[in-house]
Formats: C-alpha cells, sequence, structure tokens
C-alpha cells in the first residue's frame, strides 16, 4: 500500500499554483530589491512606506496613517517612534482633540524625499517591467487586497 507522500499531489495543493506564494515569495523578491536602497537613507522598508504615505499626506493622525498602511498601533507606534528619534518625524497631540496624535515631518525629513525620488527608476530597472505593466500589477494586487481586506472606514 503506497504512502499517502508517494501518491500524486493535486493540482490545486502544487506550491507553483499558489496565489499565497507567488504573492509572499515576491514580496520578499521586492523587499530584498528595496533594502540596499533603503539602507543609503537609513530607513527600513515599513519605515520607508510611512515616509511615503507622510511625504504625500504630511499631518496625518496616527490612526489614518495606520489605516493607510493597514497597520495596527502596537506595529505603528513604535515604527514612528523610530523615525521621531531619527529626527525624521515629530509626533504632536491634536490642539483640537487631544485624544489624537498627529504625525509631521521634520525640515529633514521632507529633505529625505529628494533622496528617495531616486528609488522609482531603480525598482523599475530591476523589474524589467514597464510603467504601465507595473500600474496594471498594482491596480489588481491593490483590487485583490481591497476585496480581502477592506479597510475599517469602508
Amino acid at each position: 500500500m503506497p504512502s499517502k507522500a508517494a501518491t500524486a499531489t493535486p493540482e490545486l495543493l502544487k506550491l507553483d499554483n499558489q496565489v499565497c506564494f507567488a504573492l509572499y515569495s515576491a514580496s520578499l523578491a521586492m523587499t530584498k530589491l528595496y533594502k540596499p536602497l533603503l539602507e543609503s537613507m537609513g530607513l527600513t522598508y515599513p519605515q520607508y512606506l510611512a515616509m511615503l504615505v507622510l511625504w504625500e499626506r504630511d499631518g496625518l493622525t496616527v490612526s489614518e496613517l495606520g489605516d493607510r498602511l493597514y497597520l495596527d498601533s502596537g506595529t505603528l507606534t513604535p515604527l514612528l517612534k523610530r523615525l521621531e528619534t531619527m529626527g525624521l518625524v515629530a509626533r504632536l497631540r491634536d490642539a483640537q482633540d487631544e485624544r489624537r496624535v498627529r504625525v509631521t515631518l521634520t525640515d529633514k525629513g521632507l529633505a529625505l524625499r529628494d533622496e528617495a525620488e531616486n528609488i522609482p527608476p531603480c525598482v523599475l530597472q530591476k523589474t524589467q517591467c514597464t510603467i504601465p505593466q507595473l500600474q496594471a500589477l498594482t491596480a489588481e494586487l491593490s483590487d485583490l487586497r481591497e476585496r480581502l481586506s477592506p479597510r475599517p472606514s469602508d
């Protein structure tokens, strides 16, 4: 009698047929691509993502930033504390509602954006994709994410 391991694996259970593995391994590869690009800026990948949001819209509350990044406050707070220690952001109580904390860029944090502008062309070159290809992929992945995990405000 053959062992269960010796029987053929159904197509649905093969690793290369799993969307979760394709996403996971692509995410690892993308993070690996960004690592050396961000090291010169002194940022980790999650810190870079937070900075991207703040460069886009400065002065968000911690909860707004967390919603944008799909991070809870337990994950986001240490990340923001580190960015504050680095002198890139300031966390201040909201004048209208002291329960809220606003995150604002410092001059140093704003200046770092100029250096960050070098990253997208490097990513474009390394991925060997065209801008329309990356835009289409980003839209598809964003749509999938929204179907799997809609924002709390939705």
